[in-house]
């Protein structure tokens, strides 16, 4: 897959079909999108998806946590099929622009034969365009469009909205339903204090991009993938109390099963199921023995998943 941070750059001869969106945490809705996109292959089209490089909200100053990094975004686009990723630079003055002026820019850049979206699409100057403004537009600027109604579950719409708010309470059932996989991160292994070690029980220690959003506190049954290989584990995020009154902030994940040195490596943390909030312990050993425990339960949770999931 190309990756292209700037419009101006782009070199696209072949005629493309194409997908515009946020597309944060590419959700099942998202993907009914990529799937025209990949059948419009069969018709000789590149699958081109165009994204933005920060939230709207961002833009003004907003403290805006995402549910996939840049890294994360490539990798799951990739995924997806898509021959081709742009982000644009999103600015105050791509959000002032007149949707038919966006729409000129964007087609005199690609080669666009079709333009995929769905009925909550919006674009331009105060949102002011949409699906309809792509269906007038047709003629225009020499494309068809393809519109698909919202996809909806348990009688609400699928959005990225959603999502953040079932990951902020935690809720990792419904957001791993809603997005069609399980939500996860990737992040960096870091030297961290190695009290796990201390303990029996060593963690990785992940170094996690600022803009990330995160579950809420607590340790969670997840699922480790290192080098391509999948293994069962349980992570903390939080601040460690037990260990002192004064720990940074932290994500760390004992790996079941494992042995290796994976400092400096990128690893990634699939979250399955909440397990339990952080709590202070009064000493090193109680917090051994909780942990001894959240193994075991994690233990059980991973077999049972993996067997509803055969």
């Amino acid at each position: 897959m190309k990756f292209y941070e700037d419009l101006n750059d782009v070199e696209i001869t072949a005629p493309c079909a194409i997908s515009l969106g946020k597309f944060d945490g590419l959700h099942i809705g998202h993907k009914l999108l990529m799937s025209e996109l990949n059948k419009a292959k069969e018709s000789g089209l590149l699958a081109v998806a165009v994204t933005f490089s920060i939230p709207p909200n961002a833009l003004d100053g907003e403290d805006f946590r995402v549910l996939t990094t840049k890294p994360e975004k490539l990798w799951i686009f990739e995924q997806a099929g898509i021959d081709v990723l742009i982000e644009l630079p999103f600015t105050k003055e791509l959000r002032a622009m007149e949707p038919e002026a966006f729409l000129a820019m964007v087609t005199e850049k690609i080669p666009v034969k079709e333009i995929v979206a769905g009925t909550d699409f919006r674009f331009g100057k105060n949102r002011s365009g949409d699906y309809k403004t792509l269906l007038e537009n047709e003629e225009r600027f020499g494309y068809r469009a393809v519109i698909f109604e919202k996809v909806q579950d348990d009688g609400m719409d699928i959005s990225s909205t959603r999502i953040r708010e079932a990951v902020k309470e935690g809720n990792l059932a419904e957001a791993n339903r809603l997005l069609g996989y399980d939500y996860f991160l990737s992040g960096k292994v870091v030297v961290g204090n190695q009290l796990g070690r201390t303990i029996q029980v060593p963690t990785a220690n992940l170094l996690v991009p600022k803009e990330k959003l995160l579950p809420p506190n607590g340790g969670y049954v997840t699922h480790l993938t290192v080098d391509g290989k999948v293994y069962g584990g349980i992570s903390n995020i939080g601040y460690k109390p037990t260990v002192g009154e004064n720990e940074p902030f932290s994500v760390e994940t004992h790996i079941f099963d494992f042995n290796e040195d994976i400092y400096g490596k990128q690893i990634w943390v699939s979250f399955l199921e909440y397990l339990r909030p952080e709590k202070k312990y009064d000493s090193l050993d109680a917090l051994k023995k909780q942990i001894d425990l959240d193994i075991k339960t994690s233990r059980e949770i991973l077999a049972r998943i993996e067997k509803q999931r055969i």
